[in-house]
């Protein structure tokens, strides 16, 4: 049984602006799940929604079989960690790990027994009696890890914890979560705009953009196989170069892709993934060609075969899944976004009006 389940899970704020559209997710018991989007895509509403912390327009969520759509957050077996901790800066960190059990009316000796065994596990021993201002940004980090894990819950929820954070700090921090999902063997679900972040502790990687899913799948196949440039410019550092007005020439050479000064020779791997070649050979259809820099020698040369596809009006895949492609078991890999222009179409069905701003 999926520990969680979104279904056509949609939120429309009273503004009229769009957070969500159509959200399906399913996940498996003790997966880590991230959800990757930069500012303003929604990551962060869909992990209110789930935490029960904002309703939904229109959809339902599922946890454990059992419909929780209308369910107050305290009836969801859920934990939280937001980006700032969110601690009782009056309360010590015994007292803030403590938190959740407190409010479930947990016995005194579970209260102790389970705080100071994630204490010691997090690092914490020393500090159980100081209060969080005296605390580091990676202690008080720790301490709502702490206050999130102490109940063992079934899912754990992450807002972009880290960010804001040197990139030392990241490192540690971000092993740290790692190994408390393998010590608690709970379903995981982490948002965060950093593609590093994603790549680093995601087993699926949910891309999403304006409120809409683009692509749900393993670190390996969205970087390999993304569903559209967006996905292919989100997976991968530095970003991935393109042409984004490239045309298909076939001549008695062979068959290119050109823009400018651009010319590159399609290999017979990816022509025998590019079904409808035909049909831009020697036209009028643009496409957007895909060059990621370590795909390019020393030289200067590119790797024919590591080219990546795009329709230039809809901005999807032009290319076919091969031999390497690993399928993962999950329904949602089968997944097609929105082509761009009907993605535009329903951004701008939801923009809100001058007159609904100023309610």
């Amino acid at each position: 049984m999926p520990n969680l389940k979104l279904s056509g899970a949609t939120k429309i704020y009273p503004s009229g602006s769009l957070a969500l559209y159509d959200i399906n997710i399913e996940t498996k018991d003790k997966e880590f799940l991230v959800i990757l989007g930069g500012e303003a895509s929604g990551k962060s509403t869909l992990i209110r929604v789930i935490a029960g912390l904002e309703d939904l327009t229109s959809g339902e969520i599922s946890m454990g079989g059992k419909n929780v759509t209308d369910a107050d957050p305290k009836e969801r077996d859920v934990a939280v960690v937001f980006r700032n901790g969110n601690l009782n800066a009056n309360a010590n960190v015994y007292d803030n790990i403590a938190y959740g059990l407190k409010i479930r009316k947990a016995s005194q000796t579970v209260i102790d027994q389970r705080v100071k065994s994630v204490a010691e596990i997090l690092g914490l021993t020393d500090v159980l009696y100081r209060k969080p201002k005296v605390l580091t940004a990676a202690q008080r980090l720790r301490v709502a890890v702490g206050r999130a894990v102490v109940r063992e819950p079934d899912l754990y929820l992450f807002d972009e914890p880290l960010a804001g954070l040197d990139a030392k700090l990241q490192g540690e921090l971000l092993n740290l979560i790692i190994n408390m999902q393998a010590r608690m063997e709970g379903t995981f679900i982490y948002a965060t705009k950093s593609a590093a972040e994603a790549l680093t502790i995601g087993k699926r990687i949910a891309v999403i953009k304006n409120g809409i899913i683009q692509q749900i799948d393993s670190p390996a196949n969205l970087y390999d196989y993304p569903a559209n440039s967006y996905v292919a410019f989100m997976i991968g550092s530095p970003t991935i170069n393109f042409y984004n007005k490239a045309k298909i020439v076939s001549t008695d050479g062979g068959v290119f892709v050109e823009e400018g000064s651009f010319k590159l020779k399609l290999s017979e791997k990816i022509l025998k993934r590019f079904e409808k070649v035909d049909g831009y050979c020697n036209t009028q259809k643009g496409v957007i060609a895909g060059i990621r820099p370590e795909d390019i020698k020393k030289d200067g040369s590119i790797d024919p075969d590591r080219l990546y596809l795009f329709d230039g009006e809809t901005h999807l895949t032009l290319l076919a899944r091969d031999g390497g492609y690993t399928d993962t078991g999950f329904a949602e890999a089968a997944y097609v976004p929105p082509a761009f222009k009907e993605e535009e179409q329903i951004i701008k069905k939801h923009k809100p009006s001058d007159k609904q701003k100023k309610k």
